[in-house]
């Protein structure tokens, strides 16, 4: 048997373009995370960008800012959790069509 390191090249090319374009579409696709009950409401990006933030009128309360901060920041952080899941699973997904047990550093929540 012997090696084709022609083919293997290819392959990796073929990879690296599927893993742009695949980039690029979680780029565009978004995951929406709640907190408070659905008070706050945060919109992410498959790239982690904050596209969209809600607020219901009635978390809005001058005297406990303290709260709507902290709801904000809980909807953030869900919804970036939610991403970095959604683009692991898809990455896993495209690994697997090429044969390959995972992608290394894509596990959701890695790095935080």
């Amino acid at each position: 048997m012997s090696f084709d390191m022609h083919k293997l090249m290819r392959q990796a090319q073929k990879l690296q373009d599927e893993m742009k374009r695949l980039q690029d579409e979680l780029a565009d696709r978004s995951v929406e995370a709640t907190a408070g009950g659905g008070m706050v409401r945060a919109k992410v990006t498959g790239d982690k960008r904050l596209v969209e933030l809600v607020l219901d009128k009635q978390v809005v309360d001058p005297s406990d800012i303290d709260l709507l901060q902290d709801l904000i920041i809980a909807a953030v952080n869900e919804g970036h959790r939610m991403a970095e899941e959604m683009v692991a699973e898809e990455m896993g997904k495209l690994a697997q069509s090429f044969g390959l047990p995972g992608l290394p550093g894509l596990a959701p929540g890695r790095g935080r």
